[in-house]
Formats: C-alpha cells, sequence, structure tokens
C-alpha cells in the first residue's frame, strides 16, 4: 500500500492564501453591509458625495457588482449612510434627561450637548454634513426637521417653563424662538467646523468649550425670550 504524499509547503501557503480570501467572501451578510457602510462614510467624509462607487469598491477590496448587490444605487448607500450616521447620533435617552426637571435647566442643557458634541464634532460627521449641503443631496433639510421635533422644541418647552411662560401645547414655538435654539445648537457644529474644515484647534477642552456656550445662551435667554413671547402674542 502506497504511503499518502503530505502536500509540500509551497501548497500550504496556496491553500492558505485561498482559505483567507474565501473566508473574506464568505463574510455574513450583515457584516458585509456594516463593512461597506463604514468604508462608505470614511470615502464620503474624505472626498465628499461627488466619490464614484467604482473608487468605493476599489478602497473596500471588493468588486463594484458585489456593492451593488447590497446597495443598488449610490443614492441607497447615501440614504443608509444618512441612516447610521445622521438619525442615530441623536438619543432618545438624552432627549427623555433634557426634560427631566428634577435636574436643573443649566445642567440638563450642558450633558445634553456635551453628549451630542461628543458623537458629532468628528472629522467624519462634520465633513459629511458640510458636504452634503454643498452638493444638496438633501439630507441637512431631512436632518433639520429632525432636530427642531427632537431637540429644539423641547429646549424651548423647558425654557418656558423655567421662566413661566406658556408651553409650547398652549403656544406653539415662535419663529424667533427656533432660531435663538438654533444659535446655541450652531455653536456646538461650529467647534468642528473650526477643527474638521479650517484645522484649527479649540484652546479649551470640549466639556469647557459646550458649558461656556450653554452658560452664555442662558444667561441671555430669559431677557430675549421673553421679549419674543409677548411681542409675538
Amino acid at each position: 500500500m502506497s504511503r499518502k504524499k503530505k502536500p509540500s509547503r509551497k501548497r500550504k501557503g496556496a491553500a492558505a492564501v485561498t482559505a483567507g480570501e474565501n473566508g473574506r467572501l464568505r463574510l455574513k451578510p450583515a457584516d458585509r453591509e456594516k463593512m461597506i457602510v463604514a468604508g462608505a462614510v470614511r470615502f464620503f467624509a474624505e472626498v465628499g458625495f461627488e466619490g464614484q462607487t467604482r473608487e468605493l469598491a476599489r478602497r473596500l477590496g471588493i468588486t463594484q457588482p458585489l456593492l451593488y448587490r447590497y446597495f443598488p444605487s449610490k443614492q441607497k448607500l447615501i440614504e443608509r449612510v444618512y441612516s447610521e450616521f445622521f438619525v442615530n447620533r441623536l438619543s432618545a435617552d438624552d432627549e427623555k434627561a433634557l426634560v427631566d426637571r428634577s435636574v436643573a435647566l443649566r445642567e440638563r442643557l450642558t450633558r445634553f450637548y456635551l453628549a451630542y458634541a461628543r458623537r458629532t464634532v468628528t472629522y467624519e460627521w462634520v465633513r459629511i454634513y458640510m458636504f452634503s449641503g454643498l452638493k444638496g443631496v438633501g439630507l441637512n433639510a431631512r436632518y433639520q426637521k429632525l432636530l427642531r421635533a427632537r431637540v429644539f422644541t423641547p429646549v424651548i418647552g423647558e425654557i418656558r417653563h423655567e421662566l413661566g411662560l406658556p408651553t409650547t401645547t398652549a403656544l406653539k414655538p415662535l419663529e424667533a424662538e427656533v432660531e435663538h435654539v438654533w444659535d446655541l445648537h450652531a455653536t456646538m457644529f461650529y467647534l468642528g467646523v473650526r477643527k474638521w474644515i479650517y484645522g484649527m484647534d479649540w484652546s479649551e477642552d470640549l466639556e469647557t468649550a459646550v458649558s461656556r456656550r450653554v452658560a452664555a445662551f442662558l444667561d441671555g435667554v430669559p431677557h430675549v425670550m421673553t421679549a419674543m413671547i409677548h411681542k409675538g402674542r
């Protein structure tokens, strides 16, 4: 009986490479999809929404047909990036804490915006948001609508409660009030613009930067918002 010939070292190496390649191709669909979305976030943050899916596929180490198997069009991929990177940056827990009146308003606002800034004042988030506005792909307007419903209106309601003014149910938020809260929100975003668009570092840590901006907002809000309500009624 002849003895089986052991595979050569060279054959072992070739088998290992093949197995490695097949292992990469045999990723579970959910894992492959997550990999594509994560890569798309990095790609769009770097080059903007003008970037081609062919180049994205090359960077991901996959074929363009495989990319389209998961996302049939570039717009579908952009929509997924929006869902993952914009909608999911809003936290239901943080929003609930924002209206917890057992905690002082100043502390609530500071905690909320510090948590929000930590999720959004990042290279990818800031640059994708900017590119979205420049390209006009429609993500910004949709996100701003979410902010108005889930953040701005509650903030206005809490400020009115603090000042003894009508609730947002009794008197819907005035556009001037929304603009006032936008001013606060925009200061957080501008921290990211300075760092990731202009390449300018902050002169203070993020917690201090957020705390100072919330304080400046609240210290001026009683006079301004009270005047808005009386003028708008």
